[in-house]
């Protein structure tokens, strides 16, 4: 039997790479987000396994809040939003000439299939903004300012949104963030 720690080590290194090779690239739906907290669920309930309740005295399973506050890490579908959010990064900042660029911003030509377009990475995008930001923002013109657009990024990664989101990231002061504290949510 492994223990606990081995166990959480594991699921970091081999379960999520696994798992979110080229989440980059993903236009989720809430299906799909679902789908992936349920899987994180299960993985985390043969992790940290049942819990005997003193009351009764009976053995039971892990709520999925006990679950969130055991392992203290934001959830796979906050980590897959803030890949995407790096990559868009990444993506935006290339320019007009490169083709990723172009399949990004730009609009297919030709007819459309019928019935209700399907969900694109960049209405993702936006929709991940309103999130964060509680407005609408020109989210290609603010990649362009480094230290706001890993500011943004750190609070989509977040579990907890802080309010002032859209004041921080629309005052005149840039806020810096080290790239550990980007990548781990570690500050030093």
């Amino acid at each position: 039997m492994l223990s606990r720690n081995t166990r959480i080590k594991t699921h970091r290194t081999v379960i999520l790479s696994v798992v979110l090779y080229g989440c980059e690239t993903w236009s989720l739906n809430l299906r799909e987000e679902l789908r992936l907290r349920v899987f994180e669920k299960r993985v985390f309930g043969g992790i940290f396994g049942f819990e005997r309740d003193e009351v009764k005295g009976e053995w039971r399973k892990l709520r999925n809040e006990e679950l969130n506050d055991l392992y203290c890490s934001p959830n796979i579908v906050r980590v897959i939003k803030s890949r995407i959010m790096r990559r868009v990064g990444h993506v935006a900042c290339m320019g007009e000439r490169r083709g990723v660029y172009r399949v990004l911003v730009g609009k297919p030509a030709g007819k459309r299939p019928l019935g209700r377009p399907r969900r694109r990475w960049e209405d993702n995008i936006k929709m991940d903004l309103q999130e964060v930001v509680c407005g609408v923002m020109d989210w290609i013109e603010l990649v362009q300012v480094r230290d706001r657009w890993w500011a943004l990024v750190s609070a989509v990664m977040n579990l907890r949104v802080p309010y002032n989101a859209g004041n921080l990231l629309t005052s005149c002061k840039p806020v810096s963030f080290s790239r550990r504290t980007v990548l781990h949510g570690v500050s030093k």
